[in-house]
Order: structure tokens, then C-alpha cells, then sequence
């Protein structure tokens, strides 16, 4: 009796190579390096997060192509974390009332209302806003609930709109 033949393309899984990684680096270094300042708000653990997340994408070089670009941004997310070690307020205490910062004006520092943000709203507001990352996504990573991170979106939404009402406050000269 005949049996049925099943063709299966037979295409090698592309594998990232050094080379990969460092082109997708160098493409990519301005963004990395922006997220790695955001999160850490320093330059100089910026670049030691940006360097540490190097030299883990180049020892695990065994993922996929097409994660290549999410596993090097988590990389730099998790430095930032080890770097930082951003922990939730209290937020039961906290009082929405009270949420006044000073302002930066924004001509100095385009920023400087992420910079503003405490450590744990700021990792908060960059991994779920900007990255797009959803609440258990940050909680796993933050080691957190899933509360302590909508807590903190919420304050530090709160404290965006606060600065910005304040910037607009300072007479433009």
C-alpha cells in the first residue's frame, strides 16, 4: 500500500551570530542607550546597564533572529533593575493631593519629567508606557504586584500631568 509523502521545507532557523548582535547594537545604540538613561537616570549607570546587556547578548547568542531585538531590550531592562533595584512606595499613604514637583523646563531637558519620577514609578511608566509592556510583564520583572505597578502608572501619570501643568506656569522669556 502506497503511503502518503509530506514535504516539509527544510530552511535552517536563522541563528544570530556576534556579528548580528553587534549590527543590531550599532542600529540600534541611540535607542538602547536612551531607555538604559530612562530607566536609571544617570549616565554613567546608563552606560554600565547598556555594557552589562552587551555582554549578555553576546554570550547567548543561541536565540532566534527574530527575538534578537526584545531580548536585547530586556537585557537592558534587567541591568537597570539589578543596577537600580527599584522597590514600590507605600502607596496606600500616599496622598494624590501632595504630587507637586518643581518643573524643569522642557527646553533644558526634554526628559525631565521621566527623570523627575521616583525609581520605581520611573521603571513603572518606561516599561509600560514607552515599552509597551503589559502589568504582570512589569510585576514579573519588578518582582511586584500587579497593584504596586498600576499603582505607580498611575502616580506617576499623576506627576507627568502635574509637571506639565507646571512648566506651563513658568513665563516663557
Amino acid at each position: 500500500m502506497l503511503q502518503p509523502m509530506h514535504f516539509v521545507e527544510e530552511r535552517a532557523t536563522p541563528y544570530p551570530t556576534v556579528t548580528d548582535f553587534l549590527r543590531n547594537f550599532n542600529e540600534e545604540m541611540h535607542s538602547l542607550y536612551l531607555l538604559s538613561f530612562l530607566l536609571t537616570a544617570d549616565h554613567d549607570k546608563a552606560e554600565q546597564c547598556l555594557v552589562s546587556a552587551m555582554g549578555e547578548c553576546m554570550e547567548g547568542i543561541g536565540v532566534f533572529m527574530d527575538w534578537a531585538r526584545s531580548w536585547t531590550r530586556g537585557a537592558v531592562l534587567k541591568h537597570a533593575i539589578q543596577i537600580i533595584k527599584p522597590v514600590p512606595e507605600r502607596t496606600d499613604s500616599i496622598s494624590f493631593v501632595t504630587l507637586k514637583r518643581s518643573a524643569t523646563p522642557a527646553e533644558n531637558n526634554p526628559f525631565a519629567a521621566i527623570l523627575l519620577l521616583d525609581d520605581f514609578e520611573r521603571f513603572v511608566f518606561v516599561m509600560s508606557i514607552l515599552e509597551e509592556q503589559s502589568d504582570e510583564e512589569c510585576a514579573i520583572l519588578l518582582r511586584c504586584s500587579r497593584r504596586d505597578v498600576m499603582m505607580a502608572r498611575l502616580l506617576a501619570l499623576k506627576r507627568q500631568s502635574s509637571t506639565d501643568a507646571l512648566a506651563e506656569e513658568i513665563p516663557q522669556s
